[in-house]
């Protein structure tokens, strides 16, 4: 409902300060235009993204430290905590990072937002920046339109950079001219009451236009204009990094479980901060004035201040959230629990790495892609096991075949076909779904790949139909008076044991050349495996061993078998034997 009204309150609230103002229409558009060239910004940074922030992440977040590092490092390059913390966001969803990475470079972006800070009023106000606007921006048009992808993502960067440099100008020329006929430092409040009304004015600025670092752009032009005083400033800035969580929320809404258990860290820091700030307000305008002094900052250069002080209150709070790492994890996982393990239907019906923030780059949409068509495979394993009448755990464990199929799956009534409906069909519907959305703004090598991965879900779901196919005829047969039935229901029990055991071991090897000699040695043995070719179904009907009845089940059983361990082997040469999802498992697996 509120999203509803949201949107046309901002285009009432608009029309009636374009109405009200010329100059407001400046300020406005160049704030427009710069939030637009922070778009363009970070698509070109994703154009870059794939295996290069993969590593990045991998190599440059194994440590605390280097964790809140390369969270300011790439904030500060990149000008974006809100893309930072979408990418933070959609590695951990995918499982590439732990959350106290993921928490850790939240804590760092938070620190490399005062970049922007110390640009703006250090550079952005005493030069003329639209003279170097123009000129990017014709350099990125033309580098836009090349084909290549690298010369593409350079373009949208320049753009950015460009459309940046314009907003900035346009919203200094609208605060200028502001100031002749409406002077909004009349509206200051001084004391708590102005505290908290200033603030509340920098969280509903940044929520609107979802960007705290325009809002503190913003800021800072209105100070220099002489627009805001300077205690109302540092407040605004308050208010603007407690809104700016709003774009993290609103972004784990659509992620898993710890995407939200981030952005509830991200809301608790920013939040706590905030309150801390308000408290020691004046002992931290001391500090900045001292601060100030000894690095050489006159007394009436106020955007240079407010640049020191928010910097000192984000520094500050990652000092003071650091040593309770642990305790904040601990709460958040506290919250944001997982579903019940004990009630495993509950849990396996749902999708566990596909997410709209993996969506963000195509490493991360592959990398959730395997892993849930991993899980996938691991409820359709317990399906045909049970299918089977086998128990998943002997499976997995080094029992001898005959001990295997002695000890029988017991515990309730298999309808395959059931599973399929409540523990499959809507994993298998979310995989598709996401592959189609996945591919959009993907290149053709990973379009490739995520058509292999369906085929292996595809080969995934085959396997269970066949097994459904195939459960009437197990649970009679394999209890058979007529131990010669018995035992081909037995034996083709054992040859499907042994694939299921083998590509086990191709999960945890990640040995490629093994995988494919398994996988090669296994399709061979399919032949041997057949009933018809092999000749034991016309010894057994010569020897009249078996009934015509028999005979007839026993060959179209023994033809779903072959089908599931056929689907099983291509699935498993999709996953573990090419670089889609090896590379990756061998990565990450644990």
């Amino acid at each position: 409902m509120l999203k509803k009204i949201f949107l046309p309150i901002i285009f009432i609230v608009l029309t009636y300060g374009f109405w009200l103002s010329p100059h407001f229409k400046e300020i406005a558009a160049g704030v427009a235009i710069f939030l637009f060239g922070i778009l363009s910004l970070e698509e070109g940074v994703k154009a870059f993204s794939g295996e290069i922030f993969e590593r990045l992440f991998q190599k440059f977040t194994d440590k605390l430290h280097k964790s809140i590092s390369f969270g300011l490092v790439a904030t500060a390059i990149m000008q974006s905590s809100s893309l930072v913390s979408v990418l933070t966001m959609s590695f951990l969803g995918a499982e590439l990072i732990t959350l106290v990475q993921g928490v850790s470079i939240i804590f760092g972006a938070n620190i490399g937002t005062t970049s922007g800070a110390w640009l703006m009023a250090g550079f952005g106000l005493k030069v003329k920046i639209s003279a170097y606007a123009m000129p990017i921006l014709v350099f990125g048009v033309i580098l836009l339109f090349q084909k290549a992808k690298t010369f593409r993502g350079m373009g949208y960067i320049l753009i950015g950079l460009g459309f940046l440099f314009l907003g900035i100008h346009h919203m200094k020329e609208g605060f200028e001219a502001f100031k002749t006929g409406f002077d909004l430092s009349e509206f200051a409040v001084d004391g708590l009451k102005g505290i908290f009304i200033f603030i509340g004015i920098g969280i509903l600025t940044t929520v609107i236009i979802q960007s705290s670092h325009a809002t503190i752009v913003l800021i800072i032009i209105a100070l220099a204009a002489g627009q805001i005083t300077y205690e109302n400033s540092l407040a605004l800035t308050i208010g603007a990094n407690i809104g700016t969580t709003i774009t993290v929320i609103i972004g784990s809404l659509s992620s898993n479980f710890n995407g939200k258990r981030l952005a509830g860290a991200h809301f608790i820091f920013n939040l706590t901060m905030g309150l801390i700030a308000v408290v020691i307000m004046n002992p931290m305008i001391n500090t900045v004035s001292n601060i100030s002094s000894f690095i050489g900052i006159a007394p009436n250069d106020w955007t240079m201040q407010l640049a020191v002080f928010n910097t000192l209150f984000k520094v500050m709070g990652v000092v003071i959230f650091v040593p309770f790492m642990n305790k904040l994890i601990n709460l958040l996982n506290f919250v944001f629990k997982t579903k019940n393990n004990s009630n495993k239907e509950v849990q396996l019906e749902q999708i566990e790495y596909l997410n709209d923030s993996a969506l963000e780059i195509s490493a991360t949409a592959l990398i959730s892609l395997n892993k849930e068509t991993k899980h996938l495979y691991e409820i359709a394993f317990k399906i045909i096991t049970n299918g089977l009448l086998l128990k998943r755990r002997n499976i997995l464990s080094t029992m001898d075949l005959d001990s295997v199929i002695a000890d029988e799956y017991t515990k309730e009534e298999i309808d395959v076909n059931r599973e399929y409906i409540s523990r499959i069909k809507g994993i298998y519907s979310e995989i598709l779904n996401f592959s189609t959305r996945a591919q959009k703004n993907m290149e053709e090598e990973d379009i490739e790949k995520i058509y292999k991965i369906k085929l292996a879900n595809r080969y995934i779901v085959s396997a269970i139909k066949s097994t459904q196919h195939l459960e009437k005829n197990m649970k009679i047969y394999t209890k058979s008076k007529n131990s010669d039935i018995k035992t081909q229901y037995n034996d083709m029990r054992k040859n499907l044991i042994t694939i299921l055991r083998d590509i086990d071991s191709m999960y945890l090897l990640n040995d490629i050349q093994n995988n494919i000699d398994v996988i090669k040695s296994k399709r061979a043995n399919l032949i041997e495996m057949d009933v018809l070719t092999n000749g034991t179904l016309d010894r057994l009907i010569r020897k009249n061993l078996i009934t015509h009845k028999m005979a007839s089940s026993l060959i179209n059983d023994n033809a779903y078998v072959q089908e599931i361990a056929r689907n099983l082997l291509n699935m498993a040469e999709i996953l573990f034997t090419e670089d889609i999802s090896l590379e990756i498992y061998s990565k990450y697996h644990s």
